[in-house]
């Protein structure tokens, strides 16, 4: 099954160019070690959260909020597609994710992944969502 894992930490604007390359490096180890397992779907950091925009629809109203809709002291900050045996193995995982900051906490929410009926993965277009 395909699990999602959902990396929020606090975003820190004096994170020395040492300690993010520290993360980084922390981050590419185990895309390599999903990889070498044959687990690794996907991985990608986010822009900080000041560069989001939310979307809410009130009736044929579209409303736009610059930044993230909640506000809380972690951000959503990246994410894994991993493709576990179980919810034992992305538990495993998810605990192997560098998710702290400059020593505040963060933490890795996992979802698995809803397979939608007739599409795979890799084809699955924006129609299946609204038919």
């Amino acid at each position: 099954m395909r699990y999602m894992l959902l990396i929020y930490s606090r975003e820190n604007e004096s994170v020395t160019p040492g300690e993010m390359a520290e993360v980084a490096a922390a981050h590419r180890a185990l895309m390599e070690e999903a990889g070498r397992r044959g687990i690794f779907r996907a991985a990608d950091p986010l822009q900080p959260a000041s560069t989001a925009t939310t979307v809410r629809v009130q009736g044929r109203d579209v409303l736009l909020t610059d930044g993230p809709f909640a506000e809380t002291k972690e951000q959503l900050a990246g994410y894994y597609i991993l493709d576990c045996e179980d919810l034992d193995e992305a538990i495993e995982w998810a605990a192997k994710i560098p998710t702290s900051c400059q020593g505040a906490p963060g933490y890795v929410e996992i979802r698995p992944i809803r397979e939608m009926s007739g599409h795979s993965p890799a084809n699955a277009d924006v129609h299946a969502v609204n038919g």
